[in-house]
């Protein structure tokens, strides 16, 4: 195994605690980053390359009949093999947006396509839910079972804000445990359905769940009413009967307290690796464990830990996802570091194969490089097309080509664009922002403050300006004064626009009736003449 430091070029600030990372057609992918998604990337969802040491995101696109997804944080995600003739897809329920709402909504992502140069093009649809609702809640897990050739999902655990009748100002953003129920939902209906047991004691939040055909495994997690991360280990048997499904469960005795974990799969079969979380609130969980799941039951063993650094062994937190088979990214916050001008560090942990020798190279059995196609990717919405190229040339040209998301080419929306703090007691802030006004939709409505010869631009909101005047403002020819340069009184008529004189011509008669005229030689004038006399 071994640990290599990563340096995120231009992108440390879309990695945040409570982000996702997915894998379709062997492309991992970076989902749920903080704040809403920037403009060179209006999906929120990011490719994830690394090579030579450095991390690079580069932009993912939807199809025309995809959903929207927003930017969710702490969401249960499963991942959905290929089987009955459907792609291989990713679930998403729930999680944290942007605004400080929590969300109830299911999603599927699936592959929708790949160009001839391998740009990867997803398809999100959101999937309608009828019956017992699991509703809003973030820090729980969907499972997938199958059973007598049916196939359903386990959701369970979780944390929620309170009921609407049970919240105050004082309270607002208080969380609760979510009620210790098992939701089984049917994908191909919609419905869902549920269940309590009494094993399922409390709630149950941010723990680990494995799934092997119909049986889900759930280990450790933590519960807000005790304050307790209980060394508890369930296994639920789901069998999907004709009429209604029977659930039962089991507690077993080779549990750990662990919360916040990543698990890494280590192939086809049902092995996995237990890296990092939390064993208590101020202790990280330092070791590894692998876990096996066969006929028997489940298997936990402890497993070597990577040569952890001074850096991630002296940090308070840490966070991160799996890479893929045997590959986990891990980032921990550099405060009190100020050599360090990205708010986290980023490391690659790999673990090898039992018998597998160590690679002469450290990089090379990290590495998350292909020579068959992502070097060849660098092309956004270019048909050209690289005939007779040599691979070195696209490997040096995919730099070039500006594939990849930089922060430094946004704007900063802290200093200019519709987040600017607009005055001294400005009350929009671009993470709990709410529309005010009927024309407001994703962005603040804002008017021009003519003061000076330059000007600026303040949150309509910010100066108490009710709607309709407003609307007066804008359809109007009046200068515009904020309250910090004399507010609505000092309004002011703009110079009137000067006219152009337009320069009138007749127009010409289309049907204008002339006068014959006839043509004649002298010969034929004096025989007329003489003919009449």
């Amino acid at each position: 195994m071994s640990l290599q430091p990563l340096t995120p070029v231009n992108c440390a600030g879309l990695l945040q605690p409570g982000c996702s990372l997915l894998q379709l057609d062997g492309e991992p992918l970076l989902f749920g980053q903080k704040g809403w998604p920037k403009r060179s990337c209006p999906t929120g969802v990011f490719g994830i390359r690394l090579k030579q040491g450095e991390l690079k995101l580069r932009a993912i696109s939807f199809s025309a009949d995809s959903c929207y997804l927003p930017p969710l944080r702490c969401p249960a995600v499963t991942h959905l093999d290929p089987h009955d003739g459907y792609p291989e897809a990713y679930l998403i329920h729930g999680g944290r947006t942007p605004n400080n709402e929590i969300s109830s909504s299911l999603y599927r992502l699936t592959m929708d396509s790949r160009g001839c140069n391998r740009k990867l093009t997803l398809c999100c649809q959101e999937k309608e839910l009828v019956g017992e609702l699991p509703g809003s809640r973030y820090g729980h897990s969907i499972s997938m079972v199958y059973s007598r050739g049916k196939k359903a999902c386990v959701l369970f655990g979780g944390r929620s804000y309170k009921p609407a009748g049970e919240r105050t100002t004082e309270n607002w953003n208080s969380v609760v445990d979510c009620p210790p129920q098992v939701f089984l939902i049917d994908l191909d209906f919609g419905c869902s359905s549920a269940h309590t047991l009494p094993e399922f004691g409390d709630g149950q939040s941010f723990h680990l769940a494995l799934a092997r055909e119909d049986c889900v495994y759930f280990l450790g997690g933590h519960s807000l009413s005790s304050d307790f991360r209980p060394p508890r280990l369930l296994r639920l048997r789901v069998e999907l009967l004709q009429g209604s499904p029977k659930l039962s469960c089991e507690a077993l005795d080779t549990g750990m307290p662990i919360t916040s974990a990543i698990v890494i799969r280590t192939g086809p079969s049902h092995e996995y690796i237990i890296l990092g979380g939390y064993q208590s609130e101020t202790q990280k969980r330092m070791e590894c464990s692998t876990v096996v799941l066969d006929d028997k039951g489940i298997h936990v063993e402890p497993r070597e830990p990577p040569p952890w650094n001074v850096d991630i062994s002296q940090s308070r937190t840490w966070f991160g996802g799996s890479l893929g088979e045997r590959m986990a990214l891990i980032g921990v916050p550099s405060e009190g570091r100020p050599a360090l001008p990205e708010s986290h560090s980023f490391y690659q942990v790999c673990f090898q194969k039992e018998g597998e020798e160590e690679a002469k190279d450290g990089t090379q059995a990290c590495s998350q490089e292909s020579t068959d196609y992502e070097d060849s990717a660098p092309l956004e919405d270019s048909e050209e097309l690289y005939f007779g190229r040599e691979p070195h040339e696209l490997e040096d040209s995919s730099d070039l080509e500006g594939d990849t998301y930089n922060e430094e080419d946004e704007e900063d929306e802290s200093q200019t664009g519709y987040w600017v703090r607009c005055c001294l007691g400005c009350q929009v802030d671009p993470n709990t922002w709410e529309p005010y006004y009927s024309t407001e939709l994703l962005r603040p409505a804002m008017i021009y403050c003519s003061r000076g010869e330059e000007g600026h631009w303040v949150h309509a909101q910010c100066m108490e300006l009710s709607e309709s005047l407003l609307v007066k403002l804008s359809q109007g020819n009046s200068k515009y004064f904020c309250q910090d340069h004399g507010g609505l009184p000092r309004q002011e008529m703009t110079p009137p626009r000067q006219a152009l004189c337009l320069k009138r011509s007749p127009m010409k008669m289309e049907h204008r009736k002339t006068p014959p005229t006839l043509k004649m030689t002298p010969a034929k004038k004096s025989f007329f003449r003489r003919l009449f006399e």
